[in-house]
């Protein structure tokens, strides 16, 4: 069974969530040292990122229900955060993935395995 954070964080869970998770991705930028790189991709792809989820929530797809309720631009603050934790995340495991590959060039590529 999995736990449910929702009845000790109520309104605020997703919120903590993406506080949590993004401190991990923020961490991972950080040790890879790819915080300025990442800020750059995640800045491009906000706005297309934002469209989509303003449109998805106005027309239905989703609700969220353990939120805040506070809204910014048209859609809740937690999916702000959301658009900009599950690209640095990504970015995050990607380039911490890169920076071990670089380390340790016989586990990299198969150009280096020859």
């Amino acid at each position: 069974m999995i736990p449910d954070i929702g009845a000790a964080f109520g309104q605020y869970t997703y919120l903590l969530t993406e506080v949590v998770w993004g401190t991990v991705a923020v961490g991972l930028l950080y040790r890879a040292g790819a915080l300025v790189q990442a800020a750059r991709t995640i800045g491009a792809l906000y706005p297309i990122a934002y469209l989509w989820d303003w449109y998805t929530l106005r027309i239905g797809v989703f609700e969220i229900p353990l939120r805040t309720g506070v809204e910014l631009l048209g859609i809740p603050i937690e999916e702000h955060l959301f658009m900009v934790v599950v690209p640095a995340l990504v970015l995050g495991i990607h380039e911490t993935l890169r920076s071990t590959d670089e380390r340790h060039p016989s586990s990299g590529t198969a150009e280096n395995r020859v």
